[in-house]
């Protein structure tokens, strides 16, 4: 299974973020199974402009309160158990914030964004992953997604 990976896009018209998703969707996310978002999505549309490519999300600071998108989440997928969070407070302290969100639970992976900057760390047997922004990368040196 191949996963595109996702967060703040931050895209306040929906216009833009479609051209960004069908470049998206014919280049790094051509051939993806599917695709999860670490918050910040703003338009909450833009979840449903992924062609077929199922979705799953979580809220982000700057979203607004919505039924399908929980604040953090436990995912099973292809036999692994991923956390998903947006994240908080400051670049340097987001690691410490996103694993005491998920104290005592045991994760294969754990996905989430909210610094704009990359990070793909195997801490013991879990493995932290950050795409960073793609939109918006602030300090980070490039715009970035995962896979």
């Amino acid at each position: 299974m191949k996963i595109g990976v996702l967060s703040d896009t931050h895209f306040e018209d929906l216009t833009d973020g479609l051209a960004f998703l069908e470049h998206l969707c014919a280049g790094p996310f051509s051939d993806v199974d599917l695709i999860l978002h670490a918050g910040d999505i703003i338009h909450p549309d833009l979840l449903y402009c992924f062609e077929s490519r199922p979705v799953i999300g979580v809220q982000g600071n700057c979203d607004e309160p919505a039924a399908d998108l929980p604040e953090k989440r436990i995912q099973e997928i292809g036999g692994f158990r991923f956390g998903m969070i947006h994240g908080w407070g400051g670049p340097n302290g987001i690691v410490g914030h996103v694993l005491s969100a998920f104290d005592d639970v045991p994760l294969d992976v754990l996905i989430f964004g909210h610094s704009h900057y990359p990070l793909c760390r195997q801490t013991g047997d879990l493995l932290l992953f950050n795409p960073g922004s793609a939109t918006d990368r602030r300090d980070a040196p490039f715009h970035s997604v995962g896979i």
